[in-house]
């Protein structure tokens, strides 16, 4: 399976992944789904509502988090990937660790995605490479700093990241990856401000034109609690963010991201329907009054 299969079958061509979080202290949902059967019947429930593909993550990587052991993450999610794996669900495991990755594969999962672009750990890239399923690079350049989250000075950001992560494209092709195996993700919110964010997405379309699939992850963030502040400027909590979130999904679709990771799945396929339907409307006048010109030319 590569990563254009996985977004072609999606109704508006855009792979939605549907997050669950098997942790007590994940900055949006925390502890709601440390339950097995909660965890997989939110699982269950987020494919019901169009995501092509259900993260599993047992390790919150929010600033602050605590680093959780690799065995209590594999305990943490095992039990929810096979589950969700034996109802068929397209399963992407959310972790650093290549022993978490490995497990998880071989109970089902067919994707990895990777926040620390394969920096935490050296072995995850033959894993991936043996199991030959697509790979979620993320960009987080101080993963391992002792201040993971703080935003490091970048000269151009865009240029930087994109830079950066076609670097980590050609370490793991070198290293056995098929190229048609990854994707990439420009790491929103980690250790970056909220500037250099609204500038990632601004250039999505310089990344899109890598050729490598791009995974555009905003949701619920920080920087749009921000952006959505009350007038006393205290940011908007992480529940009420959903419609930006879609609206980023929206954008994102229409300028070519691959898929986006998102809590509400629902509200983003919403979104990506109409971007789709509009841009499709769009394409279909473009053409007729093309046709309409030569008729009469």
């Amino acid at each position: 399976m590569t990563a254009a299969d996985l977004a072609s079958s999606a109704p508006a061509g855009v792979a939605v992944m549907g997050v669950v979080n098997v942790t007590d202290d994940s900055f949006s949902d925390g502890g709601l789904f440390l339950d097995r059967d909660r965890a997989v019947a939110h699982g269950i429930e987020l494919v019901a509502q169009g995501a092509a593909i259900v993260d599993v993550g047992g390790e919150s990587t929010r600033p602050g988090a605590t680093r959780v052991d690799p065995a209590v993450e594999t305990a943490r999610i095992l039990p929810v990937v096979a589950e969700l794996a034996a109802h068929g669900i397209t399963v992407s495991i959310d972790t650093m660790h290549a022993g978490v990755a490995a497990a998880a594969l071989e109970n089902g999962a067919r994707i990895v995605n990777d926040v620390s672009g394969g920096r935490a750990d050296p072995d995850m890239v033959r894993v991936v490479a043996e199991a030959g399923v697509p790979w979620v690079l993320m960009h987080w350049r101080s993963v391992d700093s002792e201040r993971p989250h703080e935003a490091p000075i970048y000269r151009d950001v865009v240029a930087e990241v994109r830079d950066e992560l076609m670097a980590g494209v050609d370490a793991a092709v070198a290293a056995g990856v098929a190229p048609d195996r990854l994707i990439l993700d420009p790491g929103l919110g980690f250790a970056k401000t909220a500037e250099h964010n609204w500038a990632l997405l601004a250039a999505l379309p310089e990344f899109v034109a890598t050729g490598v699939p791009i995974l555009v992850g905003a949701s619920r963030k920080r920087f749009l609690g921000t952006l959505l502040a009350d007038a006393d400027g205290t940011p908007r909590p992480p529940g009420g963010r959903e419609t930006a979130t879609a609206a980023i999904s929206a954008l994102a679709g229409w300028h070519g991201a691959w898929g986006v990771r998102v809590h509400d799945v629902r509200a983003s396929c919403d979104a990506l329907a109409v971007a789709s339907a509009w841009k499709s409307a769009g394409q279909s006048a473009g053409q007729s009054a093309e046709q309409g010109a030569e008729r009469h030319g």
